[in-house]
């Protein structure tokens, strides 16, 4: 969800300089154990972060990591001598170049994103949206305040809604805020405030309003004509704050007005929710995700003012969670899901046929994801990948039924040999069959290995089957790594979810501590070097494992840990999402019991904690207070702290600093050596 400010006052310039950058990334050879080899290697983020192919099909723009923090944008003319030039350098630390898509065949929309800090030190999300030519000239700033108020801050940019609106590349359709201003804190609202849409030239930057902002709007939809057809209402409590409840509105084909969607039914059932996320205007229907036997469907309804619906795909196992789109049009083709593995369904015979005669022909039965296309379709860009492969991005020409290798994902791993992701299940203490992930070293016969148990963040998120960075150095350094998919975990319906593993932290992180158990009991894991790693929700479970069983792990890893449920409270109430955040954790004495802070002198092993200090999913200050915590009762700890990273760390030279200190604590915890 976006933490937003409700009166943040800070004005934001982020540092875009062209040119080009000497040695990225050179291409690491290690092969052996040394650890900080391997940490080099794992820790350097992906060659290609977003990738985009034009319009016609020509031209290929891609977002690669540069050294430490920076970002590179980079194009490659196909027609043309086919080299890597950069045209844009992103060194800012606190501004992310995430993501770059053709507007037309000569110009560029690109999305900033980062995280600033107001004069109360409260953090404060933004992105920014600015258009380039293909050569890095002409770079246009596509977000503008929208007040006269001096120090407003406009902490949404805008997203694209639309490409070639009008039949025109150039021509795109993009969302805007409109912000209130402010004089001594005191809210003023203004008719012209909230989120609206324009019509923007990406040329000159000129733009035309065609939905005056709303100051509840979240998001809207357009359908592939470039049309409004949806828009999304949050409810506020009388505080301002988020309640979680949502209205959507429709319009009518040839309509101005927006009809509240009520009253859905499908095959005469009514729905209880229904969340749109595109509109296909040739069928004049929306689609999205409904509720259905307590799992996550997709369906579609009629924009006719009958109500009347159909289930797309729906699963009895687990959800069906995403969309999968094609085109510059952005079209719903089909659905995806995970089992033990993710598969994606094509509603289209073609597209079908199509993914399954290439996972035939690429190595490790891998996914395929459509990332990218033509106006025309038939130049298809696609992301190859598998456990043991970080991606290879390919040209399929449908025309010429050609597939090239163009670039891959994570360059300087592309040769290496990883261990392969297996998909098990294992008891929990109540005899419930928890599904998890075995990754074992390349070559490993399985038994008395070094082991770590890694649970997932989220909570409600979930492992899948695929490439792990962090998984694959652990593997590369001898341990065998479990992934639990504990109760509290998203993806395998309400019941599984169950409370959230907040509320019922007993429960899911008892399934993680079965985890370790059953490793020992497989004879997978020797029992004296077993060690938990997790990241922000994952840390809290390694954390919070010492305090159900100090006996069990032997050395603990907590990346962005949540520490102190109560603090994870109080650190929401700048912001509107500050009352979900609270009935998310909920009251009661699980706060106190479930936050590992206040259980300092339980530890019985090791910990080594890392942080960023501009963490807005968890404030730095969990990791800061638990290292203290965890000294003041006399038990050992190293905390490594990065200055001006999120929640994700990305920074490779940070990362590999994280993974060599990871590799040595751990060598030293479990008496491995060197």
């Amino acid at each position: 969800m976006r933490m937003q400010r409700s009166a943040s006052r800070l004005a934001i310039s982020v540092a875009l300089v062209l040119g080009g950058i000497a040695g990225a990334l050179a291409p690491a050879t290690a092969q052996g154990s040394d650890v900080d080899a391997v940490a080099a290697l794992f820790g350097a983020r992906e060659t290609v972060l977003d990738i985009s192919l034009s319009p016609s099909g020509t031209k290929i723009a891609f977002v690669a990591a540069g050294p430490e923090h920076i970002e590179l944008l980079n194009v490659i003319d196909l027609e043309g001598d086919a080299q890597v030039r950069q045209i844009v350098v992103n060194s800012e630390k606190i501004g992310d170049l995430e993501q770059c898509e053709w507007a037309s065949d000569t110009r560029l929309v690109c999305l900033v994103s980062g995280m600033a800090q107001d004069g109360d030190g409260i953090l404060v999300p933004f992105d920014r949206l600015f258009a380039i030519n293909a050569d890095g000239g002409e770079i246009k700033e596509l977000s503008k305040r929208q007040s006269r108020a001096a120090l407003a801050f406009v902490q949404q940019g805008g997203d694209v809604l639309a490409l070639d609106v009008g039949g025109e590349q150039g021509q795109i359709l993009m969302s805007r805020q409109s912000v209130e201003e402010y004089s001594t804190g005191t809210r003023t609202a203004n008719r012209d405030s909230g989120l609206g849409v324009d019509l923007v030239d990406v040329t000159t930057a000129k733009r035309r309003m065609r939905e005056r902002p709303d100051p509840a709007a979240q998001r809207y939809i357009a359908d592939e004509t470039g049309q409004v057809r949806v828009k999304v209402r949050a409810r506020y409590d009388g505080n301002g704050r988020l309640t979680g409840k949502y209205d959507y509105f429709y319009r009518s084909q040839g309509s101005s007005g927006w009809q509240a969607f009520d009253n859905l039914s499908i095959e005469g059932k009514g729905v209880a929710w229904f969340s749109p996320l595109s509109v296909d205007s040739s069928r004049n229907v929306a689609i999205g995700f409904v509720g259905n036997n307590g799992y996550d469907a997709i369906a579609e309804f009629a924009l006719d003012g009958s109500g009347q619906g159909k289930l797309l795909m729906v699963r009895d196992d687990v959800d069906v969670d995403a969309l999968i789109r094609i085109g510059r049009q952005r079209r719903v083709v089909g659905a995806s899901f995970a089992t033990e593995k993710r598969q994606i369904t094509y509603f289209s015979p073609e597209l079908a046929k199509l993914a399954a005669d290439l996972g035939k022909a690429l190595p490790d039965q891998p996914i395929i994801n459509i990332v990218g296309a033509s106006s025309d379709e038939q130049q298809l860009l696609l992301i190859a990948s598998s456990d043991t492969q970080p991606g290879m991005v390919y040209l399929f020409d449908k025309g010429k039924r050609t597939l090239e290798p163009i670039l891959p994902v994570r360059g300087d791993l592309a040769d290496r040999k990883m261990g392969r992701m297996q998909p098990v299940t294992y008891p929990a203490a109540d005899g419930t069959q928890i599904p998890a992930y075995l990754t074992l070293p390349p070559g490993s016969d399985g038994k008395n290995l070094p082991a770590i148990v890694m649970p997932h963040g989220g909570p409600a998120a979930r492992d899948e089957w695929g490439f792990d960075w962090l998984v694959q150095f652990f593997t590369a350094r001898g341990y065998a790594v479990l992934q639990p998919n504990y109760r509290g975990s998203s993806g395998y319906g309400e019941d599984w979810y169950g409370r959230n593993g907040f509320k019922a932290w007993d429960v899911a992180i008892g399934d993680v501590n079965d985890a370790g158990r059953w490793l020992v009991s497989e004879g997978i894991a020797t029992p004296d070097q077993l060690a938990i790693a997790g990241w922000s929700y994952g840390g809290y479970a390694a954390l919070q494992s010492q305090v159900l069983d100090p006996s069990l792990f032997k050395a603990v890893v907590a990346i962005a840990p949540v520490t102190d449920l109560a603090y994870l409270q109080n650190d929401a109430r700048h912001y509107t999402s500050s009352r979900l955040v609270s009935d998310f954790i909920g009251q009661g004495p699980h706060v106190a019991a479930g936050s590992p802070l206040r259980h300092a002198e339980k530890f019985a092993a090791p910990v080594a904690l890392f942080h960023g200090t501009r963490d807005l999913n968890v404030d730095v200050r969990h990791s800061q207070a638990m290292e203290k915590a965890l000294k003041d009762a006399g038990r050992p700890v190293i905390y490594h702290e990065y200055e001006d990273l999120q929640h994700g760390l990305g920074d490779s030279k940070a990362r590999t600093d994280m993974l060599a200190t990871i590799g040595r604590f751990l060598d030293e915890a479990l008496g491995r050596g060197g």
